[in-house]
């Protein structure tokens, strides 16, 4: 490419002003005489103008001379090409990132990379993806005090190329000197973990939690240069929790640079006396937990078989007491009342712990928050756990039940108590509330009992952040159980100060912090439309299958919305609106001699091929989609419901109309 003789001059121009600013010539002069120096010695040999460039090139001149030119596109050229969008590891969104990451030099800060993974065997045997082509792909989340972070995707593999950096920010926020540049000795008293969890999404979407590992940062104080290198090894969760999965290769390092580092020795004693503590915690709890269980079948040998859990494991197989699991949550402008975080819980997903083999045996696991999250699924313990803590976050008095559904199924649900004595259980799984009144067993036969409504047989105790109340009544039917939680001769109460000693808040804890609630990176009215559009290519191709055209009505497609908006409003809140208006305006899109049909449906999930085939199983569904008749006109509207997390509620409606032919 030729450039024009007055670009060529300024480029020039620029190309000297730069060399001149840089003193290039002066650095050459030096070099050669040290190269003449060096090289000919007293041989006086000829020096070439290869031997001078090598020169430059050795001692980095020529590399700082191209770094320092700086090459600007052309800025109506820039608007023509949309950049594509740079991943980010701040929340799930993608805003647009500068190449350049600013940090304020007044804060300490941790940079730690990801630089790869090995052995991961499982994936040994996969085949490199092609260009283009859908694969699984693993996915890193972090959280370290309060904030989160999520590596691009990358395609599972035995050697998964993970190249990331996380920029995390230290600082003690609990005494307000986040601004303050703080010491290595003060960082050593800061013991939040950094929590690290692998997800795998295969290609339908669907995740599994990999691996669920706390890495201990502080090491990085007492390292050269304030850089250290840590090859992580993963285990499995639940059932695999002794079996390695794979290594990450993980570098940290302090930003600014640390003036004066710690001795290994003073950072290894600081962990082993932080270990001692909290074993000696735990200890001392356990020892308390067993005399208290001691007293409770003291009162009734029956209370042996009643649903009394003081202790859960959490993925990685390591019991906690099952207070550490709950904790006051706020979920800042991302809900704004209690209903609506109900129905937010419920839209996550719902899936039982996984068991290798038969036996039918429920496997337990609690997952702690950031895995629940991440995975964006869990098991009915995981979703009363974040329900009855978001329900603490909005002030009301919330705890978790653990009882039995029908047939002795064991099962978790929360429960509130209102300040006038209304006991409302909230079914995490569905969004659910029942107020419980209970039935009086000696009342005579005549007085008219109260049905029960809700799902609930059996309950053996209670537990919030604060309290743990075991059900000590005559009978533990949940349909004549009095919470009176005050009289101990109906709930026999955990000592509070023993469960404040291994519960945080105020205490060092094998329990990891809460992550703070996310915002959702769905853009509703995006997947709406993609969703919609899926459908109806779906449905096209099913009817053309079964020799029948289709003709879609737009208008009657746009008058199904407020119906659907109107479902997850009754979901959401208990209140249902704007019914009327949704059927005089279908009556006036149906005309005289026509029949109309219509079908909701509601959804967790994106899968528009998974959706249909599920509206298919339905013969009222199916009805509307195979119709056939004169003049018939199909229509079907989407509408994806945006919650914290990603999570999403999906109703769609299919609706037909045609003229009635007898």
């Amino acid at each position: 490419m030729s450039l024009p003789p007055e670009k060529a001059s300024e480029l020039k121009q620029i190309i000297h002003q730069q060399l001149v600013k840089m003193d290039v010539h002066g650095r050459i002069r030096e070099v050669l005489a040290e190269t003449i120096r060096e090289e000919l010695g007293p041989e006086h040999q000829q020096l070439s103008t290869e031997d001078l460039i090598k020169a430059l090139r050795q001692r980095g001149i020529i590399d700082d001379v191209m770094k320092e030119l700086k090459f600007v596109t052309d800025v109506n050229e820039k608007e023509t090409t949309s950049a594509p969008k740079p991943s980010t590891h701040f929340i799930d969104r993608e805003p647009p990132v500068l190449k350049k990451t600013n940090f304020d030099p007044t804060r300490r800060y941790l940079y730690l990379q990801v630089l790869g993974g090995k052995a991961f065997l499982e994936h040994l045997q996969e085949p490199e993806p092609l260009p283009g082509q859908i694969c699984s792909t693993f996915t890193l989340c972090l959280h370290f005090r309060n904030q989160r972070f999520r590596s691009k995707p990358v395609p599972c593999a035995c050697e998964p190329d993970f190249h990331d950096g996380f920029l995390l920010e230290v600082h003690k926020d609990s005494l307000g000197d986040g601004s303050k540049m703080v010491d290595a000795t003060t960082m050593l008293s800061i013991c939040d973990p950094v929590h690290m969890v692998l997800i795998k999404t295969d290609t339908f979407g669907e995740t599994t939690l990999v691996a669920s590992y706390f890495l201990e940062w502080r090491s990085v104080l007492a390292a050269e240069n304030g850089i250290t290198n840590i090859a992580v090894e993963l285990l499995g969760v639940g059932t695999e929790s002794k079996v390695s999965v794979g290594v990450l290769n993980i570098r940290l390092e302090m930003y600014p640079q640390l003036n004066k580092t710690l001795s290994p020795e003073v950072t290894s004693t600081q962990f082993a006396l932080e270990r001692q503590k909290t074993a000696e915690k735990e200890r001392l709890f356990l020892v308390y937990a067993k005399q208290w269980w001691r007293e409770y079948l003291q009162i009734r040998p029956t209370h042996n078989v009643r649903l009394v859990k003081i202790f859960a494991q959490d993925e990685n197989g390591v019991n906690h007491p099952v207070c550490s699991y709950v904790r006051p949550l706020r979920a800042g402008r991302l809900l704004d009342t209690p209903r609506q975080a109900a129905r937010f819980v419920s839209v996550l997903g719902y899936e039982r712990a996984p068991v290798i083999g038969g036996g039918g045996g429920k496997q337990e696991q609690w997952c702690s928050l950031l895995a629940f999250l991440c995975r964006n699924k869990g098991d009915c313990e995981d979703h009363a756990n974040l329900l009855c803590s978001l329900l603490l976050g909005f002030g009301l008095e919330a705890f978790v039940c653990v009882g039995t559904k029908a047939k002795g199924v064991p099962h978790t649900w929360v429960m509130t108590c209102g300040t006038e004595g209304t006991i409302t259980f909230w079914e995490s799984l569905t969004g659910h509330r029942y107020i419980h009144k209970p039935i009086n067993p000696d009342a005579p036969p005549v007085v008219e009992q109260p049905k029960p409504l809700y799902p609930y047989r059996t309950i053996g105790c209670i537990f919030n952040h604060q309290k743990f109340l075991a059900n000590c009544q005559p009978s533990d039917a949940v349909e004549v159980c009095v919470f009176d939680l005050h009289d101990e001769s109906k709930w026999k109460p955990m000592s509070g100060e023993a469960i404040k000693s291994v519960c945080p808040p105020g205490t060092t804890s094998s329990v990891p912090p809460f992550p703070p609630l996310c915002a959702s990176a769905i853009e509703a009215a995006v997947a709406s439309n993609e969703i919609e559009l899926q459908l109806r290519i779906l449905v096209s191709e099913h009817r053309k299958d079964l020799g029948l055209s289709t003709v879609w009505d737009d208008h009657l497609s746009y008058l199904l919305s407020p119906a659907l908006a109107a479902y997850e409003l009754e979901r959401a809140t208990g209140v249902s609106a704007g019914n009327e208006e949704f059927q005089d305006a279908v009556r006036r899109a149906v005309p005289d001699g026509h029949t109309f049909k219509g079908f909701p449906i509601h959804f967790v999930y994106r899968n528009a091929r998974r959706a249909f085939a599920t509206c298919l199983r339905s013969p009222f569904c199916e009805e509307i989609i195979c119709c056939r008749g004169d003049q018939v006109r199909l229509a079907v509207r989407v509408r994806v419901f945006a919650y914290p997390e990603s999570a999403c509620a999906v109703w769609l409606m299919f609706a037909c109309k045609y003229r009635s032919v007898l």
